[in-house]
């Protein structure tokens, strides 16, 4: 009873004071990749993707130093992942603390590890080579022979 009573003699709400709209927003001029690269005013050239790769940090390898090596690592993830599932009737849920350590023989996840099946694979065997600016792969050239006429 005392809260109806409290409620009936509470002081009325006032309503807060309205909101303005800030002010539009204009767009501003579109910016060309060049202005992004090179600085106003710069007499540099600006950087095409091709020069831009030269510099660019190797990607991640997710390889091994063997195929034989990366099939070992393989079978330990997905057998680790397996067998913490099929255990779990056996042992109980604990064995589900086995998955996050198939993490680190894939490196990352199984398509990490897929993906560094083929790196394995190729590695020798392909190579990537950037001409004007467009890069494509090609085979490979034993060590010590260069392409055809440029010896």
């Amino acid at each position: 009873m005392d809260t109806l009573k409290s409620l009936d003699t509470a002081e009325p709400v006032t309503p807060a004071e309205p909101v303005t709209p800030a002010e539009p927003v204009t767009p501003a001029e579109p910016v060309t990749p060049a202005e992004l690269v090179t600085p106003a005013g710069s007499l540099a050239e600006p950087v095409t993707p091709a020069a831009s790769l030269a510099g660019a940090p190797p990607a991640k390898d997710f390889g091994s130093a063997s195929v034989p090596r990366h099939l070992a690592r393989g079978a330990i993830g997905f057998g680790l992942i397996i067998g913490s599932i099929a255990l779990v009737p056996v042992a109980g849920p604990v064995t589900l603390l086995a998955a996050p350590l198939a993490l680190i023989a894939f490196r990352g996840c199984p398509t990490c590890w897929m993906v560094g099946l083929a790196q394995t694979v190729s590695r020798g065997r392909l190579e990537r080579q950037c001409v004007d600016g467009v890069c494509s792969l090609t085979k490979a050239h034993p060590e010590g022979h260069g392409p055809k006429g440029s010896r």
